[in-house]
């Protein structure tokens, strides 16, 4: 390694803090939870005193000490009381609790596991009862008396459930839809889907030999009558005896079902296939793991890049199972689908080879939206009709269509598109039907996500506008209300509303200043929350609607509420950039004066994800990197945290603001942030220091290389070196794909910057890491070398995947981190 120039020295005080030589803290207060206006002008908060210092060893320890959290908390059926699922962090197996709102939780033993896996089950149409799927097995539980019945018992997993008009009940298992039929009990084949060629049948003679065999043999002639007498009388007698299973159907052997529902009354299969040789990677796609159990190398499976995945597309197919008919869909119905898009785009780069573009219309392909934040399907069917509605999305990422499909037509009908010349959000897509067949949905159309309402035949009505982003709608149980978050307030403080759809009256119904998800109660009439404040991290709350607000759980430990942990100043930073202005946090060093004539030195972190808020009034998902930041206003620095362009949280324009031009936009910001701590927060400019994850490894390598005055060093984490070997699902919405935009992948990705270090850098990764992999940073250090830069070091982690698991090697991490500011910034 080439060492950093002043890498030892450190203090006395630091040596403590990387020792792990501190007592227990006290049990201070912890700091006040009041938030900030967005316009926060100093002076800043000041933070708690803190008697004892934080040490690495404590911050990056297992972090069950913080305490063993509730997660993925739901309604029991009755209302009365909430599961919940918890998992220490070495743990390889989860637990499951149930607890009453009015007493405590209790573990469920494994024999009533089943009793609990509700949470994505279905309701028949009189909400009478609930079917739902444990371990592949599908049970069915009546809501009036709580009673389960176990209605399959097999080693071949059931896929979906769905109750149909006539309260019988369908599932699938692979290809396979069955019903079974409630006044008899008989299970029936609806359909056998075959994604093969069908078999030929009975085939006549076709060669001058085989003609002259049956002409002049009249056993052959006669073996040959006999075969097609027999075919001939299965298809009768398969079309008169309703015993008869269904025929199957033959789809073709170039095709696999991506996915698969069923109408409400049985009758129509809807369908999305796609070509069955398309591969999320290629065999080249491997990473070494150094450390096998054998003693060996083994070569393990990755994803493919952004470079060479070839996304083939989906298409829809209809089956009539009454009249065995195959519709096929056609996508004409999608309004702009023969678009040229990427026109501008393919010509900038044309021109840039020395070619000339010519722009020619033609059908794009598409797929079922791939949301990255829902449960629900991309295939919504009307309540008790045979009506269906889709939601669709291009491969080129600039259109969003929600269409009807017209079943015995095979035709979509466009009931919304959403256009995005960047691309369109891959958050924000719920929709769904309203008995009167209204639809409602999300949209960005306007620059933030909001809530709709179309009636059949009608223009769509805007049930919220304004600054803010709504998400996590939920359709009341009456249908009388659809519920909803939202950041009305603040863009960092996220609180529960609802809009009554005959009037559009909107109400708050939480007063919460932090963060928080919510879960509607099966009566309506209850909101399960998880919340959480800067310092506070997420419990379960309940509160009834118009009532107030009790603390279901209390798993953060005594001794990490003991501390007085800083909760971050959260400051709106004016952008000299024409961004407006950048929400941030704000960690002040112990014992900050602004009357003082010193400066103190700082440090940026860049959180990862890119399209992630972290500048918010909830506890950070950043845990460890939180108690670090108070760690390091322990030995003197400010640290900032920025939600720079491209974050979450703040509409469209802020999301879609580093399209084609990824790590210049946000470093503009960084720019801002270090520019507004020194005249705020009596930063010295000159003594700054940067450092991030994943996306904010990338940021760390593009401040560096682009911006190298800016910070004095950085720590790039599991970094992004290079965007074309990263995966299409995420690159491709913002840089487009190599083949078409080279351009942007050049302008995006710090390899090509690297000429530009010329201050210390610390480049961490793990072996392991199936997300950005460490080919990344592999090939990002041999191009140091080449272009011989001395001011840089590695660091590996053999074991470790993209979030790292085991506490040493956070702990070596962050002591490398913290040794490299102390030695460049102080």
């Amino acid at each position: 390694m080439i060492s950093l120039k002043k890498h030892f020295a450190v203090s006395a005080l630091a040596l403590a803090v990387l020792s792990g030589c501190a007592a227990t803290a006290d049990a201070s207060k912890v700091a006040s939870e009041k938030p900030q206006t967005a316009n926060f002008l100093p002076p800043l908060a000041t933070p708690p005193k803190a008697d004892q210092a934080l040490t690495l060893n404590q911050i990056m320890a297992n972090p069950d000490w913080m305490g063993i959290f509730a997660k993925g908390a739901y309604w029991s059926d009755d209302g009365r009381s909430v599961y919940f699922e918890r998992q220490a962090s070495n743990a390889p197996l989860t637990s499951y609790y149930q607890q009453a709102l009015n007493g405590e939780a209790r573990e469920l033993a494994l024999d009533e596991l089943h009793q609990a896996s509700q949470k994505d089950g279905v309701l028949d149409n009189g909400k009478q009862r609930k079917a739902y799927i444990y371990q592949g097995n599908l049970f069915v539980k009546n809501l009036s008396d709580g009673s389960i019945r176990q209605l399959t018992r097999t080693n071949t997993a059931i896929d979906g459930v769905r109750f149909l008009n006539n309260g019988d009940l369908a599932y699938w298992q692979g290809d396979a839809i069955f019903r079974i039929h409630g006044d008899t009990g008989l299970t029936e084949q609806l359909a056998d889907i075959k994604m093969s060629k069908a078999p030929q049948g009975v085939q006549e003679p076709s060669s001058y030999i085989a003609k002259q065999q049956h002409r002049l043999i009249n056993y052959v002639a006669l073996q040959q009558q006999n075969a097609k007498d027999k075919q001939a009388y299965q298809e009768k007698l398969q079309a008169a005896d309703a015993s008869m299973s269904a025929k199957s159907w033959f789809l073709g052997d170039s095709e696999v079902v991506s996915e698969l529902s069923l109408s409400p009354d049985g009758r129509y299969v809807l369908l999305s296939l796609t070509d069955k040789d398309y591969s999320w990677r290629k065999d080249h796609d491997i990473m070494p793991n150094y450390l096998g159990k054998d003693g060996y190398v083994d070569p393990v499976p990755v994803r493919a890049r952004v470079a060479e995945d070839k996304a083939p597309g989906e298409r829809l197919v209809v089956l009539d199972l009454k009249t065995h008919q195959q519709i096929n869909v056609t996508i004409e119905g999608l309004t702009g689908f023969d678009e040229d898009v990427l026109a501008k785009v393919k010509a900038e780069n044309a021109k840039a080879r020395g070619e000339t573009y010519k722009s020619e219309k033609a059908p794009r392909k598409v797929q079922l939206m791939q949301d990255w934040g829902w449960s629900q399907s991309a295939i919504q069917w009307h309540p008790t009709e045979n009506r269906v509605l889709v939601m669709l999305e291009t491969l080129d990422n600039k259109d969003r269509w929600i269409a009807e499909v017209k079943l015995e037509q095979g035709k979509l009908v466009t009931e919304h598109r959403l256009h995005d010349d960047a691309w369109v959000n891959y958050d924000y897509n719920q929709f769904g039907w309203l008995p009167d067949g209204s639809i409602y949905y999300l949209s960005e159309e306007t620059g933030f996500s909001h809530l709709y309402l179309k009636s059949q035949g009608g223009k769509a009505q805007a049930l919220t506008q304004g600054k803010f982003v709504v998400s996590d709608i939920s359709l009341s149980p009456d249908n009388k209300f659809i519920y909803y978050r939202a950041n009305k307030n603040h863009p960092g403080i996220y609180n529960v509303y609802r809009v009554a759809l005959d009037s559009g009256k909107d109400e708050q119904l939480t007063q919460w200043d932090g963060n928080l998800e919510y879960v509607l109660s099966p009566d309506g009439d209850k909101l399960l929350l998880t919340a959480s404040r800067r310092t506070e991290p997420s419990e379960l709350f309940v509160q009834t609607i118009g009532g107030e607000l009790q603390q279901l759980t209390h798993y953060t430990s005594d001794a990490f509420k003991s501390y007085p942990w800083q909760a971050p100043n959260v400051v709106a930073v004016p952008s000299t950039h024409g961004a407006g202005e950048v929400h941030a946090r704000v960690y002040l060093p112990q014992g900050y004066d602004a009357s003082s004539a010193k400066t103190y030195p700082a440090v940026v972190f860049n959180h990862g994800a890119g399209y992630l808020q972290n500048a918010d009034y909830g506890f950070s998902g950043y845990f460890r990197e939180f108690m670090f930041h108070n760690l390091l206003t322990q030995q003197g620095y400010v640290v900032l945290d920025m939600d720079y362009r491209g974050s979450k949280g703040y509409g469209r324009d802020w999301r879609t603001a580093i399209y084609r031009n990824m790590g210049h936009p946000e470093v503009e910001d960084l720019k801002d942030g270090v520019s507004w701590l020194a005249a705020n927060a009596k930063v010295d400019p000159k003594r700054v220091g940067t450092y991030g994850g994943s996306y904010g490894g990338f940021l760390t390598f593009m401040s560096l290389f682009t911006e190298p005055e800016l910070f004095q060093a950085g720590a790039a984490l599991r970094p992004v070196a290079d965007w074309a070997h990263y995966n299409a699902a995420y690159t491709s919405n913002i840089l487009n794909t190599p083949d078409d935009d080279a351009i942007a992948y050049e302008r995006s990705s710090p390899i090509e910057h690297a000429q530009g270090l010329n201050k210390p850098l610390l480049i961490m990764s793990g072996v392991m890491d199936d997300n950005v992999f460490f080919q990344d940073s592999v090939r990002m250090v041999q191009h140091l070398i080449e272009l011989e830069k001395p001011q840089f070091e590695t660091a590996i982690y053999p074991v470790e995947p993209h979030g790292f698991r085991q506490p040493s090697s956070w702990l070596d991490e962050y002591r490398r981190i913290f040794k490299l500011f102390e030695a460049e910034l102080k």
